[in-house]
């Protein structure tokens, strides 16, 4: 599988071309959503975003762990980490079922 990194400058680049916004300005969009996205994690522990998906933050508690080249036990701190959930909708987009967002059958 080749994959290519997503990298702040690519998107500041991408709003560049799409929106129409000046380079620098573009840039600082950027990096604007991604502060509110890190410190809405950091204070609140969820981000949704729709059609894309569900950042939250989950505990995980001590645990004995093991040293796989030692085999010695060794004590894992309590921790919070990342998690991401995708929407179905990324989901589909992911394995090219096409969806809408709006369920059309709703007349």
């Amino acid at each position: 599988m080749k994959g290519k990194t997503l990298t702040r400058a690519h998107l500041a680049e991408a709003v560049y071309q799409e929106v129409g916004l000046s380079r620098s300005e573009s840039a600082q969009l950027v990096d604007s959503i991604l502060t509110e996205i890190g410190d809405s994690l950091i204070e609140d522990g969820i981000v949704k975003i729709s059609s894309f998906g569900t950042f939250s933050v989950r505990r995980k508690g001590q645990r004995i762990g093991r040293n796989p080249k030692t085999g010695e036990e060794v004590p894992i701190l309590p921790r919070r980490v990342l998690v991401f959930r995708p929407s179905q909708v990324l989901k589909d987009r992911i394995n090219g079922i096409e969806t809408s967002d709006v369920d059309e059958d709703l007349d």
